[in-house]
């Protein structure tokens, strides 16, 4: 029997990554993430899954985004008992993120009146089902032999190869490919030999700017700002692109690029998840050379004179005190929750002031319509306008772009099947499928939610 693969999530859209592969001997899924973004998205999250939880045997994690793992806790509440496999960050990663997510999705369920999609107990219990593995390490689940490879996009993230041991076919699912030399974490691993990829065009038809370039900018919106006297807000994922700004910040300040002014982290999972990359910072399967190099120097990466942390809820208001220029990092990255919307109230409407967003901001969420130009928001039922400078910086993402995705692909040009484009909307999946399509002259699809194929 061939294998059978359904696209459950990341198929039309860029979050709720969710597929089914199964051969004649068994289930697996690849990656059980939340839907996010505009409100048709969220309320997928309390729909029953498609297929029988207790039947899947295994379930394999690209990486800790809550797009990627966010309803894991739900599976097991619906009768999952079989293993979850990642690398072991991501496994770190994970269990942090869902228990801070579960105090949202609590709340967004009772206003929506549903029961709420698991609850903490459901995370406990789950984590024991749980494996860390090694890149290149080979796990054999039924009929199938699944390999980890460095994906370069997060610390511990990863892209899976799947064979299957009758038909000897092999799959790749791309999870999150990184963008080019990012820091602190290695480059993304070569596609290996395969029959068929899923692969993510999050910013499958966009370039990014090079790292000196963002760098520069970060540089200029944090002067500019701190010289009329503003608060710099920057909506940040909690996971890598914080990190990435500490160590970029840090850059900065040692270097007397910029002026030295208060830089607050005000995310309690932030914090937490920047101690997991501590964790593992001597470990050099998970870290870049340079990140390596300066660390065993006894730089501290993730620190530097003027940085605070606020963990309680105490800390963050005692910000708003804190009179002159100042930069504040904060969560969510898509300002659709979280200790940012506090300070988005205050500061949007002032024009000393300004946001800068440093990562993708999906159709539906607040930050994609500050960013789209809106003059005036609602933040918790009030109307805000939007006086303040708003910037973004493209090249801060940890997506491949069109340039690297494709580059990626190219050396199995004559060897894959059919490229899978996934986890991009519309005006990025076609356009690249397109010209994965021309240049490679491969079969290329954008798959359908809930659609199917044959491999």
């Amino acid at each position: 029997m061939s294998m059978k693969l359904t696209f459950y999530g990341g198929a039309g859209m860029v979050t709720g990554s969710n597929y089914l592969l199964e051969n004649e001997a068994g289930k697996i899924l690849i990656d059980c993430g939340l839907f996010q973004g505009s409100s048709f998205c969220e309320n997928l999250n309390f729909e029953k899954f498609p297929y029988k939880p207790e039947e899947i045997d295994a379930v394999f994690i690209t990486h800790a985004h809550i797009d990627h793992i966010g309803r894991l806790p739900k599976l097991y509440k619906n009768g999952f008992r079989g293993k979850i496999f990642s690398t072991e960050p991501t496994k770190n990663f994970s269990e942090i993120s869902l228990i801070d997510s579960e105090g949202i999705l609590s709340k967004e369920a009772a206003q929506k009146n549903h029961s709420p999609i698991y609850t903490t107990e459901d995370v406990n219990e789950m984590m024991r089902l749980w494996e860390g593995v090694k890149y290149h390490q080979k796990i054999h689940i039924k009929d199938f032999e699944i390999e980890f490879f460095d994906a370069g996009h997060i610390l511990g993230s990863a892209f899976i190869l799947i064979k299957d041991k009758n038909t000897e076919k092999k799959v790749v699912f791309s999870g999150d490919l990184g963008n080019v030399a990012t820091p602190i974490v290695k480059d993304t691993e070569p596609l290996p030999e395969t029959d068929y990829v899923l692969i993510e065009s999050t910013y499958g038809n966009r370039l990014h700017e090079d790292l000196e370039i963002r760098k520069d900018i970060l540089e200029d919106v944090i002067e500019e700002t701190m010289k009329f006297g503003g608060t710099l807000m920057i909506p940040a994922f909690a996971m890598e692109r914080t990190q990435d700004l500490l160590y970029e910040m840090n850059e900065l300040v040692e270097n007397g690029r910029v002026p030295i002014a208060p830089v607050f982290i005000d995310s309690p999972l932030a914090i937490k998840l920047t101690a997991v990359y501590k964790k593992y910072s001597q470990n050099p399967e998970y870290f870049d050379g340079e990140a390596l190099a300066l660390m065993r120097k006894g730089d501290s990466i993730f620190d530097f004179p003027n940085l605070r942390l606020s963990l309680t809820t105490e800390q963050s208001k005692k910000i708003n005190e804190i009179r002159g220029p100042k930069v504040i990092i904060a969560g969510s990255g898509m300002s659709q929750g979280g200790r940012i919307l506090h300070h988005e109230m205050r500061y949007l409407s002032d024009p000393k002031s300004a946001i800068l967003f440093i990562g993708y901001q999906t159709q539906g969420s607040l930050g994609r319509q500050i960013l789209d130009g809106a003059k005036s928001v609602k933040i918790f039922g009030e109307d805000v306008a939007v006086n303040c400078r708003v910037k973004s910086i493209s090249g801060y993402s940890a997506h491949a772009d069109r340039k690297k995705l494709m580059e990626w692909l190219r050396p199995q040009n004559g060897i894959l099947k059919k490229v899978f484009v996934m986890q991009g909307e519309e005006d990025q999946a076609k356009p690249f499928a397109d010209k994965v399509r021309d240049d490679m002259a491969v079969d290329t699809e954008v798959p359908l939610m809930n659609g199917s194929v044959m491999l």
